[in-house]
Order: structure tokens, then C-alpha cells, then sequence
């Protein structure tokens, strides 16, 4: 029986302890939308000027991932570590499978072209490291992902992917 009782617990405890080493970021929440990426550093040198500048080239992709639900995202909150935020104050539906590129800078938003400007021309991810929250209307988180570029960008291009 003592052998029994020692390997139980032997192996609770290194249950325990592999799931304390899951990082906190790789939690699935009970959400369809999911960041499926960020280039969260733009090509080139960085310039938030307005007219000239390279905001826009900074964009987080979220993707609806559910099968057969419509998601309207007003309401929805998008943050960085720092505090930084986006809320969606507009309706914008995506279907099924359909995703939107939020970019930095001023433009028009287009259901047809899949992208909503955040109307602002400083950039909101750090190039070296940044954690990104999405929150649902109600206040509970949708996803999160941490990064930094030399431990997620394995190829230094500025961009990751999350959710394929």
C-alpha cells in the first residue's frame, strides 16, 4: 500500500507541476474571436506622423473562429500592457470564419476590405515586447497572447501569428 500511496503522489505532484509551467497567456477562453496575428512592428522606420507616416502598417488580425456564429464587434476592447486601448464603437459584423485587420492611423473602415482604423497615429505595440488583451462587451477577456520579438519572431519579419 505504501508503494502505491508514494508513486500516486509522485506522480500528482508532477501533474501539479506541469501545469503550473503552462504560461498564463496560452489560456483558451470561451470566445469565437481569437487573434489570429499582429505586425506589431511596421516595416521600415518607424514615423507615427499622420500624412506619411507607417501607423498603418502596424494591424492586429482577429478572427471569428466559430462555425456557425455572427459576431458584432461593438463594444469590443482591444489593450496593450501599457494600458493603451481601441474599443470598437461601431457595429462590425463578422461572420463565420471572417476576420478584420485593426491598423493604426486614420482611414476608412470597410466591412468589404476587413479593416477598422483606430484613428490614431501613435503605434500602440512595442517592437520589443507587448502583451495584447481582447475583452468581449461584457467586460470578460476573449484572448491574450504576450510576445517578444526575440522569443515569438523567429524570422525577425515583425509578425506572428497566433491562431492560424
Amino acid at each position: 500500500m505504501r508503494i502505491r500511496l508514494v508513486a500516486t503522489t509522485a506522480v500528482a505532484a508532477g501533474a501539479l507541476t506541469a501545469l503550473s509551467a503552462v504560461p498564463a497567456q496560452a489560456a483558451e477562453y470561451d470566445s469565437a474571436l481569437k487573434i489570429r496575428g499582429i505586425q506589431y512592428d511596421a516595416p521600415g522606420s518607424d514615423s507615427n506622423r499622420c500624412s506619411g507616416g507607417n501607423t498603418a502598417a502596424e494591424y492586429l488580425t482577429i478572427k471569428n473562429y466559430s462555425r456557425s456564429t455572427t459576431v458584432n464587434l461593438k463594444g469590443y476592447v482591444v489593450k496593450d500592457a501599457a494600458g493603451n486601448r481601441f474599443t470598437f464603437t461601431a457595429s462590425h459584423t463578422l461572420q463565420p470564419g471572417d476576420y478584420v485587420k485593426l491598423r493604426g492611423g486614420n482611414g476608412a473602415d470597410s466591412d468589404s476590405k476587413n479593416v477598422v482604423y483606430r484613428d490614431n497615429c501613435n503605434f500602440i505595440w512595442n517592437n520589443d515586447e507587448d502583451t495584447i488583451y481582447v475583452y468581449k462587451p461584457s467586460g470578460s477577456r476573449a484572448d491574450v497572447h504576450s510576445y517578444t520579438k526575440r522569443g515569438s519572431d523567429a524570422d525577425g519579419n515583425g509578425y506572428i501569428t497566433y491562431h492560424g
